[in-house]
């Protein structure tokens, strides 16, 4: 373990009493996820027209 990791560690704890990544984020971290994970449903209900389209060629 390294001490870096160790302090992020301890202020995180006494920050949010949590050790946990997902309660240590800030609100715009969480909205980029939430946003991050639209996009890619976008894009993979975009493909799939262009997938049929193949297939029917």
């Amino acid at each position: 373990m390294t001490p870096s990791a160790l302090d992020r560690w301890i202020s995180q704890s006494g920050n949010s009493g949590s050790f946990k990544a997902k309660d240590n984020r800030i609100p715009e971290q969480n909205e980029l996820i939430v946003l991050r994970k639209e996009l890619k449903q976008l894009g993979m209900e975009n493909d799939i027209p262009k997938q049929a389209a193949l297939i029917m060629a």
